[in-house]
């Protein structure tokens, strides 16, 4: 079980902060595929992984990088300065 966690517009397109997700994924990107299979709206939100950060067990990582032993998962639209 990975804990996946949406920011700002990644979670009003969901409308979850957070679950806990069963996955049999091997990276980011497998992950993205699965829960964009869900339903529409994760497929909405996940439509342009461009527009998105992901954080594995709070340190910024890559879509293609490994969730061997990841516990937390965090998507995110990228932070602007100001």
């Amino acid at each position: 079980m990975i804990d996946v966690l949406y920011f700002a517009w990644v979670r009003e397109r969901i409308g979850l902060p957070k679950e806990r997700v069963e996955t049999s994924a091997s990276t980011v990107a497998d992950l993205v595929a699965e829960l964009s299979a869900r339903e529409e709206r994760y497929a909405a939100a996940f439509a342009d992984i461009s527009a998105l950060r992901v954080a594995l067990d709070q340190e910024l990582s890559s879509f293609d990088a490994p969730l061997a032993g990841v516990r937390e998962v965090a998507f995110f639209p990228p932070m602007t300065g100001g």
